[in-house]
């Protein structure tokens, strides 16, 4: 049996049917931009592999970091125990926040950053005597993970998880902001979408904990990029009744909108923070939920005065390791000027798309570049196509994106642009 036929019978994909899951490509290196068949052919990533491979695949920098931590320790509870890494990239972290947050919860995944981050909201209310905010409220078309609570925030109708709607416990949904990032704000509440959120909060308010967002731009749930003055506004409301932000940046952390964090574009400093994704350059799983002083010591207040979390591979010092080369690597601010130009190319040459029959919106922000069709794309089209083109993509729902890693030349991007717009006029 070849390795495709034992993961054809065996193995379970991402988001797949388990008995054809279609399509499939045996990767057996990767490097820079580059992933590598076992027939020695090779696909550009344009997608950083889920977003995270900001320096590309196997950093030498990364590597040799991670290489070192692995001959001193791999890994060792966090349970009253500490080491260096888990302290040195604490210290990172922290200088690269606001002032307001301070404490950080590292955590397996991105997913269980969020898990970890309601679970501090609730706690919090808790232990400040106000019992009954256990529930969220968020907004449409956003998406925050596939372990179970963070599934009850993502849109129930559009999002992957409607399908558990009814077991999920049932959230607050405000409509989608309708303002994109780029337009004018209008300063009726009718029209930018803040009247609804208000009336929603206002009605709710003993019973939100915390509003959680993904500020600026919402990933999976639709590449949807919205203004940043409907979140300094919705910041406001909840500050009026005593319900937490959260910010989910798993997504938007480590410059993938052009600015290290999105909550720098929008000015706001939310009361706890998700990270995951490119915190390690994607070599490794981590993640890290980042809250403010505040916080913490409310929930040290109460009852059972703990919080009530903690993973096994929590503060891997593997993953500590790989975290702190990544964030060295950004440390000299080249990867601004390198996103800045990846933008500028993304919005020129993905104009032309515009000009196609069933496509319905183009649109850029950052090293992030999107071509919105009218109708859903099957991403084994994509798939069947990229041995032939030499680039990854991976479509998901009505979008035909990118996020390449920040090192792509101008060359290679080109490629990548090249196959979208060639996809997207091959379903119209």
């Amino acid at each position: 049996m070849t390795p495709l036929e034992f993961d054809a019978k065996h193995l379970w994909h991402p988001y797949s049917n388990a008995t054809a899951s279609g399509p499939m490509h045996l990767i057996d290196t990767a490097e820079g931009v580059w992933i590598e068949c076992d027939d020695g052919s090779r696909m550009i990533d344009a997608m950083s592999s889920w977003w995270c491979a900001i320096h590309g695949h196997r950093h030498p920098k990364i590597v040799a970091a991670m290489q070192a931590q692995l001959e001193r320790m791999p890994h060792v509870m966090f349970g009253g125990l500490t080491h260096l890494p888990a302290v040195e990239l604490g210290q990172k972290l922290v200088g690269l926040m606001p002032p307001d947050l301070d404490r950080i919860f590292y955590c397996d995944s991105g997913s269980v950053s969020v898990e970890v981050a309601m679970k501090m909201a609730v706690q919090y209310q808790m232990a400040a005597g106000r019992t009954g905010k256990v529930e969220f409220a968020t907004i449409r078309g956003g998406y925050h993970g596939d372990t179970w609570k963070a599934m009850s925030v993502c849109d129930p109708v559009t999002g992957m998880h409607g399908l558990f709607q009814g077991a999920l416990s049932i959230q607050h949904f405000a409509p989608c902001p309708p303002i994109s990032v780029r337009d004018q704000w209008p300063d009726d509440p009718a029209a930018n979408g803040l009247g609804e959120l208000e009336a929603l909060l206002a009605c709710n308010a003993d019973r939100i904990a915390a509003l959680i967002l993904e500020p600026l731009v919402q990933g999976a749930g639709g590449m949807h990029f919205y203004h940043p003055e409907w979140i300094r506004q919705a910041k406001t409301l909840c500050d009026a009744h005593n319900i937490l932000l959260i910010f989910d940046e798993i997504a938007t952390g480590f410059g993938r909108t052009g600015l290290l964090f999105a909550m720098d574009a929008v000015g706001v400093v939310p009361d706890i923070l998700c990270l995951g994704k490119a915190l390690t350059g994607g070599h490794v799983s981590f993640a890290a939920t980042v809250t403010s002083r505040q916080v913490a010591e409310q929930i040290g207040t109460g009852h059972p005065g703990v919080f009530m979390h903690g993973p096994t591979y929590m503060a891997n010092p593997l993953a500590c390791a790989a975290a702190i080369a990544s964030l060295t690597l950004l440390d000299d601010g080249g990867w601004q000027t390198r996103v800045r130009s990846i933008e500028t190319q993304l919005e020129a040459e993905l104009q032309s798309a515009r000009d196609l029959k069933h496509v319905r919106d183009v649109r850029v922000l950052g090293a992030i570049g999107v071509i919105e069709m009218n109708a859903r794309v099957d991403p084994e089209v994509a798939h069947r196509r990229a041995m032939e083109t030499g680039v990854w993509l991976r479509p998901f729902g009505r979008n035909i994106y990118c996020m390449p890693p920040f090192i792509i030349s101008q060359h290679d991007l080109s490629r990548v642009t090249a196959e979208m717009i060639a996809l997207a006029g091959s379903l119209s």
